[in-house]
């Protein structure tokens, strides 16, 4: 069947993200089983990774502006025509309406990725998202984002839920060696004797980072961090001021010598490995929440605040614990009852993390059951 699929994936960009590595994951899979499989794309880090023997990668201006948008319908159909593409599958609003012209004008398939609660407070932006609901097929990333739609969209289109795959092998204790753990301990300064708590993640305010902060104040007060080094590991991309904040929060409450906050690294799995805990900490719902994924796959316990994806991915008291969203007293209360805890009965949580990973979210289920929807169509 995947050899009958000649799919166009289309995306603003290939940088590293859940949307773009699923993409990626799609169409190399598509051309291993002797498919047709291209991305149109502005650009991106990913696409260095792909052999355009394989994948064909167009490289055109892809964004919500309106010119761009009008001028990309001609655009898409001329390549749906040349490349005599079958299937259409877009990942993201401003490209889907040139996309959903473009696929009714050539009279082939077209499939969207509804991938996050996108902003919906005026009519003229919900009016916007609405074109994700208009395919043959919508897929989102969980039952979160699906309740979602039914609850504030009309939709009238097929529906499947296709939770995000990781590469169980990639995020796997074996894929990380004793010596990259004590390079990465001795360059962070944290002994072998310390409980790790890890906060991953890009430095933005809803990922909880001041949260995770004022909970470390809580347990500090009450003498519960001497054997305990916690660190938030994130790019600040450009949101320096933020930064600033948190490290003057970290001096006001005298954690300098508890919590770092240091670069996103190239090897996460390294950052899970030296990690005897594992916190989400979001404020806002996820659609997915790669990070409590990622940790599962790694045998780590996971702390996650209990708003979207989060509710699914973490089975609570099994894989790993949930607390009340936006409280620093209840993430605190947790933390403390994890580092209490006798180590063997962590490793059974993450145990049975890795066991939750293999079951419902490596890449080739979610690669599967994606191309079971095109085959569908076409």
């Amino acid at each position: 069947m995947s050899a009958n699929i000649r799919l166009l994936q289309i995306i603003p960009n290939m940088d590293v993200g859940g949307a773009e590595t699923g993409c990626l994951h799609v169409a190399e899979y598509i051309s291993k089983m002797g498919g047709f499989s291209a991305i149109l794309t502005s650009g991106g880090k990913l696409l260095e990774l792909i052999d355009d023997n394989k994948i064909k990668i167009f490289r055109w201006p892809i964004n919500k502006n309106p010119f761009f948008i009008l001028l990309n319908i001609f655009y898409i159909f001329i390549k749906i025509k040349l490349n005599n593409i079958n299937v259409v599958h877009a990942r993201s609003r401003g490209p889907a309406w040139s996309a959903y012209f473009a696929a009714k004008l050539a009279g082939v398939k077209f499939i969207t990725t509804f991938h996050g609660t996108y902003n919906f407070k005026s009519k003229l932006k919900k009016f916007y998202n609405s074109i994700m609901l208009k395919s043959d097929h919508v897929i989102t990333g969980s039952e979160f984002i699906l309740n979602h739609i039914h609850s504030n969209y009309d939709i009238k289109a097929p529906s499947s839920v296709i939770k995000r795959g990781i590469d169980e092998k990639y995020f796997s204790k074996k894929n990380v060696s004793d010596e990259e753990i004590r390079k990465l301990k001795k360059s962070m300064n944290i002994s072998e004797q310390k409980f790790i708590i890890l906060l991953p993640g890009r430095l933005t305010y809803w990922k909880g980072q001041k949260l995770f902060i004022e909970s470390l104040n809580i347990l500090n007060k009450k003498n519960l961090l001497k054997n305990v080094s916690a660190l938030i590991i994130g790019g600040h991309q450009g949101r320096v001021d933020y930064r600033n904040e948190l490290i003057k929060m970290i001096k006001v409450y005298e954690l300098e010598d508890k919590l770092l906050i240091a670069h996103g690294l190239s090897k996460m799995p390294v950052a899970y490995s030296i990690a005897n805990l594992v916190l989400s900490s979001s404020i806002e719902p996820e659609s997915f929440g790669r990070v409590s994924v990622e940790a599962q796959s790694m045998e780590k316990p996971v702390l996650a605040s209990d708003i979207g994806g989060s509710l699914e991915t973490v089975i609570n008291n099994k894989t790993g614990w949930l607390f009340k969203n936006n409280d620093a007293n209840d993430l605190a209360s947790k933390i403390e009852m994890i580092i209490k805890t006798e180590q063997n009965i962590l490793d059974l949580v993450g145990k049975q993390g890795r066991k939750n990973v293999k079951e419902n979210y490596t890449r080739e289920l979610m690669v599967s059951r994606t191309l079971e929807i095109y085959g569908s169509l076409v």
